[in-house]
C-alpha cells in the first residue's frame, strides 16, 4: 500500500463546479468532471494502479516537498527543493461561474525559481472510474485524450521558439510521459481541459500568468467580504475558502466533501460517497456563512433549500430526502466499484449513497433553524415559500413521534433518537417564531401543542437518571455527541444542571485528549463492522458547547489542540484516527462549518474586541 499518500497530504483546488486534490508530490489523484458528483477522470487515490493520475514532480533522487496556498486564495503551490535547484508547481482552476460549464480547466504552471531542475510529467486519465478506455493523440501543441463518451485536451504552455515538449512514447493504455528541463526564471506547463472540444491549442506563458492573476483577484475579492476579524482569522478564512470550493455555483448546493469512499477505518467497510448536498449540511452552512458576512452564498444555499422544500413529496421517509445531487435531483443509487481496491485496500469502493432515502427527522429542525436565521438577516420567505414551509411543519407535527435512522445514518434499524426529537422541537419552535414575527397564517395552537409535547418527551425519556445525562435514544444508556447542539438549539439552558452533567459524562466517555467520538459503536451497534476515529466536527461542537456553558479555559485548550490536527494547509478530513492520522472523506464541509461556529462562539465568549457584523440582505428565499 506504499503507493498511497496520506489523505492529509493533499490540497484542494476548484472552479466552483468541481474540484481536484493535489498531493504534496505534485500528483492530481482525484478529479471528477464536469461536476463534483460526475465519474472520475483521475482516481488514483482509490486505486493507485488503475485509478489514473496527472503527476508533475522533481526528477531527483532526493528532494524535499513543501506545499502552501498563495495567500488569501485557492491557488496551490507545491515546492520541490533539490541539491541542484528549487522549483514549484502552481495549480489552480479558473472560476467557471454560475452557468453549467461544458469545459473545466486545471492550470499547472511549472517553474524553476533557483538553480536548474528537470520535472517529470505523467498524464494517465481513467475516464468513468477507469471503465472507459481512451486513446491519446500527440501534437506540437499538446495531447488529446479521447474515450467513447469522454474527452480531455492538454494545452501546452510555452513560448513560440520553444522546441517541442520532449514527450516520450504513448503506451498501450494511452498514457503520456514527458520531461521538462528548466533553469532559474523559466516557467512552462500545461492546461488540462476536461470536456474540451477541438485539438490542443498552445498558450503563451503570459496567457497563463493572466489566468493566474484573474484567479487570484477573484479569490481575494471574494474573501474581502468576510466580516470575521477575531483571534483565529487565518484558519477561519481558510475554512471559508474551502467551503466556497465545495459549492456548486449553478445551484448553490454545497457538497459534504469532494471525495468518495475514503475510509473511516483503514481496511474497513465504512466507505461512503460524500459528493452530494445534505439538507443538514446546507442548513448549517447558511448559519455559518451569515456569521462570516457571506450573505450571497447564504442566500444561494437558502434558495437551494427552498427549492427542495417546494418539491416536497409524500413517502415513507417524509417529504424531504436527507441528501440530493448538487443540481437537486435525487438519483443517488449506491453501487460498488468492484474493479478498484480502495484507498490502501479499503474496500468496498462505493459511489452513490444508499442512505438518501432514510428517515432522519433532525433535518427538519436544521432546515427551519437556517430559514429562521436567514429571516432575521433579511432573507425572508415569499408567500409561496411560506405555504410550503407550513405544509412541511404540518407533516412534522403529525409524524415526529416515530423511530428513525438518526443523524449518523446508521444501518442498524430505526430508533427513537433523542437528537432527532430535539430538532423536531427546533423545527416547530422556529416555525412558530416565524409566523408570529412576520404575521404569517399558521395553525399555531397545534404547533405549540406538538412542540411542548416534544419538549416533555425529551426531558422525560431522553434523560437517563442513572447516567445523569441525555442519551442517544430512549432505549439505551449510550451517550451521543450529536446532543452537543442541545444548548445552542435552545431546548435547554447552557448552564442547566442537566446539561452540565451531560457535558461531564461526555467528557468522561467520548472525549480523548480534546478529540470527540460520535458514540461507542460497540455499545450501540450501527449495523456495520469495524471501528472509527474521532469525529472532527464533534470536537468543534464540543468547543462550542463548552464556551456556551462558561467553561472557557477548557474550550480554549480544546480548540487550540484541535487546530494541531489540521493538515499543513489548515484542512480537515472527516475523522482523526488513533494515530492522529486524518481519515474519511477530505476535506469535510461539516468540520469546517463547525470550526467557524466554534471560533465565533469562543471569540464572543472570551470578549472579542471585534464584532461579526452581518448586514441585512435584500434577497428573498423562494
Amino acid at each position: 500500500m506504499s503507493g498511497y499518500p496520506l489523505i492529509a497530504d493533499h490540497g484542494l483546488i476548484g472552479d466552483l463546479q468541481t474540484s481536484a486534490l493535489v498531493s504534496t508530490d505534485g500528483t492530481i489523484d482525484w478529479f471528477c468532471a464536469p461536476r463534483f458528483d460526475s465519474p472520475s477522470t483521475f482516481g488514483a487515490l482509490l486505486d493507485h494502479k488503475r485509478g489514473g493520475r496527472c503527476s508533475v514532480t522533481a526528477k531527483a533522487d532526493v528532494f524535499t516537498r513543501k506545499q502552501l496556498y498563495f495567500p488569501g486564495t485557492a491557488v496551490l503551490v507545491t515546492r520541490f527543493l533539490t541539491e541542484d535547484g528549487v522549483g514549484e508547481v502552481v495549480d489552480f482552476m479558473p472560476v467557471a461561474g454560475e452557468t453549467e460549464a461544458a469545459e473545466h480547466r486545471i492550470v499547472r504552471m511549472v517553474r524553476c525559481v533557483r538553480g536548474a531542475m528537470t520535472f517529470t510529467v505523467e498524464i494517465s486519465p481513467r475516464f468513468d472510474y477507469g471503465r472507459e478506455p481512451h486513446e491519446a493523440d500527440l501534437s506540437e501543441d499538446g495531447v488529446a485524450f479521447r474515450g467513447a463518451r469522454t474527452s480531455m485536451c492538454v494545452d501546452l504552455v510555452r513560448e513560440p521558439d520553444d522546441e517541442r515538449l520532449a514527450i516520450g512514447t504513448v503506451d498501450e493504455q494511452g498514457d503520456v510521459r514527458a520531461e521538462l528541463p528548466l533553469t532559474a526564471g523559466q516557467m512552462r506547463g500545461f492546461v488540462l481541459r476536461s470536456g474540451g472540444a477541438g485539438p490542443p491549442r498552445a498558450l503563451r506563458v503570459a496567457e497563463a500568468w493572466t489566468l493566474f492573476d484573474d484567479t487570484v483577484r477573484f479569490w481575494r475579492s471574494w474573501l474581502s467580504q468576510c466580516s470575521y476579524f477575531g483571534r483565529w482569522r487565518e484558519i477561519v478564512h481558510r475554512s471559508a475558502i474551502t467551503l466556497k470550493l465545495m459549492t456548486y455555483a449553478p445551484s448553490g448546493g454545497l457538497v459534504a466533501a469532494p471525495t468518495a469512499a475514503l475510509p473511516e477505518q483503514i481496511g474497513g467497510e465504512r466507505n461512503w460517497d460524500y459528493r452530494y448536498t445534505w439538507v443538514r449540511d446546507a442548513s448549517f452552512s447558511v448559519y455559518s456563512l451569515l456569521g462570516l458576512g457571506f450573505t450571497e452564498e447564504a442566500a444561494a444555499l437558502g434558495r437551494w433549500l427552498g427549492a427542495r422544500v417546494r418539491e416536497q413529496r409524500s413517502g415513507a421517509a417524509g417529504p424531504l430526502n436527507i441528501m440530493y445531487r448538487v443540481d437537486g435531483s435525487s438519483d443517488l443509487v449506491e453501487e460498488v466499484l468492484e474493479h478498484w481496491e480502495g484507498y490502501r485496500g479499503s474496500a468496498p469502493v462505493r459511489i452513490g449513497n444508499g442512505a438518501a432515502d432514510q428517515l432522519q427527522l433532525d433535518i427538519y429542525g436544521e432546515a427551519m433553524d437556517s430559514i429562521w436565521v436567514g429571516d432575521r438577516r433579511g432573507l425572508e420567505a415569499s408567500h409561496e415559500g411560506w405555504q410550503h414551509i407550513r405544509d412541511l411543519l404540518d407533516w412534522l407535527a403529525e409524524h415526529w413521534d416515530q423511530p428513525e435512522e438518526g443523524i449518523w445514518e446508521t444501518r442498524g434499524g430505526r430508533q427513537d433518537f433523542t437528537y432527532g426529537r430535539v430538532m423536531c422541537w427546533v423545527a416547530l419552535d422556529r416555525g412558530i417564531r416565524l409566523a408570529a414575527d412576520n404575521g404569517r397564517p399558521a395553525p399555531l395552537d397545534r404547533w405549540r401543542a406538538e412542540r411542548d409535547a416534544i419538549y416533555e418527551q425529551v426531558m422525560e425519556r431522553g434523560w437517563h437518571e442513572g447516567r445523569q445525562a441525555f442519551v442517544q435514544h430512549y432505549d439505551t444508556d449510550v451517550l451521543d455527541s450529536s446532543l452537543l447542539r442541545m444548548s445552542s438549539a435552545g431546548i435547554i439552558a447552557p448552564t442547566d444542571p442537566r446539561w452540565t452533567s451531560t457535558l461531564a459524562a461526555m467528557d468522561d466517555e467520548l472525549v480523548t485528549d480534546s478529540l470527540v467520538y460520535r458514540y461507542d459503536p460497540a455499545a450501540s451497534p450501527d449495523g456495520l463492522r469495524g471501528s472509527e476515529g474521532t469525529f472532527s466536527l464533534c470536537t468543534f461542537a464540543y468547543v462550542d458547547a463548552l464556551a456556551r456553558a462558561g467553561q472557557l479555559d477548557k474550550a480554549l485548550v480544546t480548540f487550540e489542540k484541535m487546530l494541531t490536527y489540521a493538515n499543513h494547509l489548515g484542512l480537515y478530513s472527516e475523522e482523526i484516527a488513533l494515530t492522529g492520522e486524518q481519515i474519511g472523506n477530505f476535506p469535510q464541509a461539516f468540520t469546517h462549518l463547525a470550526l467557524i461556529d466554534a471560533a465565533i462562539t469562543l471569540d464572543r465568549a472570551l470578549g472579542s474586541s471585534e464584532k461579526c457584523h452581518v448586514p441585512r440582505a435584500r434577497s428573498a428565499l423562494p
